[in-house]
């Protein structure tokens, strides 16, 4: 498990490593390896901790950042319902499905949130809670973090079959968050029993006390939203119920695209009204997709 372990959080420092990286030869340059120290300076305000030096390299206004100031609360909130182990690793050479995706994607803000000395937490669920870790600062906390991360990318029973219910299990969760914090959302939102109505509410139950949220809609784009599928006959298995169909993809498609369709569209609507940002994430693309909109997000709140 300690090999495990590291190897986990040895990839989310590479991760992070080459998306600074990336930033330094990007237009975004003004995000840099050191905006943990600093913050862009705002016109009118006073011009006594403007970081010259930094200017002189960068030709951009920062103001130097106490450390008080750089203090953000973080909890990440992993969906691991059965639907998010799809697709199976090793089925056609699958090798990533949408709880890896996540877990590695949480343990590479996990990274992000050190360099900057934020505290954060991780919160799990499926039919339930079934761990809250409330956020934390420490190094400990941390490797804490990342192994319960290490548990969630290990072999699946697809027997065992965990259904997604979100509604009672995120109330709990925004309850249990007391202060403000940033919320990060890793769920493909697909709930087994509830509406969407009350799905949505426990989204604006999130926003309250003041929280920030970013809903990372975790997709196999090509296979569950594009339903790029072969005409040849499939077997299609619930990974939440173990209900089995066997079709020609053509014979649904025109129907299923429509009604993800107007399932996206709501959400992104219901996001929009709550002030949440909501950002789809496709596993098979990278991890710039998820660290750029939590970096856009946390200056933003900074």
């Amino acid at each position: 498990m300690v090999q495990q372990f590291t190897h986990l959080e040895l990839i989310a420092k590479q991760v992070v490593e080459g998306f600074i990286t990336g930033l330094h030869k990007s237009p975004f340059h003004g995000f840099s390896v050191e905006f943990a120290e600093h913050r862009l300076y705002n016109t009118g305000e006073s011009t006594r901790h403007i970081d010259w030096k930094l200017f002189g390299r960068t030709e951009k206004l920062f103001v130097k950042r106490f450390e008080e100031e750089t203090n953000l609360r973080c909890q990440i909130i992993i969906d691991n319902s059965s639907s998010m182990y799809f697709p199976l690793p090793g089925a056609k050479g699958e090798k990533k499905n949408k709880i890896s995706f996540s877990a590695y994607a949480a343990a590479s803000i996990i990274a992000l949130l050190k360099t900057q000395r934020d505290a954060v937490g991780l919160s799990i669920f499926s039919e339930s809670v079934e761990s809250h870790t409330s956020a934390k600062s420490s190094s400990l906390h941390q490797k804490l973090i990342y192994h319960q991360l290490e548990n969630l990318i290990q072999p699946y029973d697809i027997k065992v079959h965990k259904k997604t219910l979100a509604v009672n299990a995120l109330h709990e969760i925004a309850e249990a968050i007391h202060k403000r914090s940033l919320v990060i959302i890793f769920s493909d939102m697909m709930d087994s029993k509830s509406s969407s109505e009350e799905v949505f509410s426990t989204l604006q139950h999130l926003k309250h006390n003041k929280h920030e949220v970013i809903l990372f809609h975790v997709v196999d784009k090509q296979k569950e939203l594009d339903f790029d599928f072969e005409n040849r006959p499939y077997r299609f298995v619930d990974m939440e119920t173990g209900e089995e169909v066997k079709l020609h993809p053509n014979q649904i498609k025109e129907n299923y695209l429509k009604q993800i369709s107007d399932y996206k569209h709501e959400l992104m609507l219901r996001c929009g009204q709550y002030k949440i940002d909501f950002v789809e994430a496709d596993i098979n693309l990278g991890y710039e997709q998820v660290l750029m909109p939590y970096l856009v997000k946390r200056t933003k709140m900074m």
